[in-house]
């Protein structure tokens, strides 16, 4: 599966697309600070530049405004949530870093805003300090898909796919009494295709196609495991059996996604065989 499919596919697992989170989506936010700090470093100086100083000097002076409000009132969240956006437009992961630390405190019941400081602390290198926080989320909702999804995409940047699976496993297994105490709290099809991602990305694809039937056992009318299964069986190249899957996707998706699956059923990848065990050696 291509890195632009894999992503584009990863956004339905999270709740049928990314959080929309002070009018912007939060990993696209951060991901962009990055992105766009090594591009400023390395583009010749033009016009468009002279125009992005001339906003830059704009909002660092409303950044230092909001920070006046805040030396005259340390817990005001509007000031803080307006530092907040206003420091990522200007790129300044460190400066948003310290607004969200300050938000988290004031309100931790908003778990969106410890799921962009996770995300922003993986995206400076601190590993540490983004599991500690996706940790401190799942320990009173551990059916938090936001945390889930970026606490195993932490792991598997680390190169610790079994432990991601082995969350996921757990979360599985304790979500039929936890939803029996607060119905509703684990949604168990979403977690399920986590799961399958991470198969999937380990190239193991038997235990993907197998989690994605239980989904569809699970919720029969939910489009994704049938798309998850059939984007693997388009890739090991079952055709035939993709494009009745595909199908049946397009048919239970919202209007909005039937475009792009559409899109993805008419590509046509490089088939990729399923990984076969290696041979124990004789004694």
């Amino acid at each position: 599966m291509s890195e632009k499919r894999n992503r584009w596919f990863v956004n339905l697992v999270m709740a049928l697309g990314l959080i929309a989170f002070l009018g912007l989506g939060a990993a696209p936010i951060i991901k962009g600070v990055v992105e766009a700090t090594a591009d400023n470093a390395q583009s010749t100086p033009n016009a468009t530049q002279t125009a992005q100083k001339s906003e830059k000097e704009q909002l660092e002076a409303t950044a230092k405004g909001y920070e006046m409000v805040l030396q005259r009132e340390p817990e005001n969240k509007t000031a803080l949530r307006g530092l907040l956006e206003t420091r990522l437009k200007l790129n300044d992961l460190p400066g948003s870093i310290l607004a969200l630390e300050k938000l988290v405190k004031l309100e931790p019941q908003e778990t969106d805003y410890a799921v962009l400081l996770a995300q922003a602390k993986q995206q400076t290198g601190d590993r540490e300090g983004s599991a500690g926080t996706y940790r401190q989320i799942l320990k009173s909702q551990p059916g938090n898909i936001k945390a889930l999804q970026g606490m195993v995409n932490l792991l598997q940047e680390q190169k610790q796919p079994e432990t991601a699976i082995g969350l996921l496993q757990d979360t599985l297994k304790t979500a039929p009494q936890t939803n029996e105490i607060q119905p509703g709290s684990i949604n168990i099809v979403s977690v399920q295709m986590i799961l399958a991602e991470v198969y999937t990305n380990e190239q193991r694809y038997a235990e993907a196609i197998a989690v994605y039937d239980e989904a569809i056992k699970t919720d029969a009318k939910d489009f994704r495991p049938f798309l998850g299964k059939a984007l693997i069986l388009q890739r090991q190249g079952k055709g035939d059996e993709a494009t009745k899957l595909f199908a049946t996707a397009t048919e239970l998706s919202p209007a909005r996604y039937r475009d792009q699956i559409k899109q993805l059923a008419s590509e046509t990848p490089t088939p990729t065989p399923t990984p076969t065990p290696t041979a124990t050696p004789s004694p």
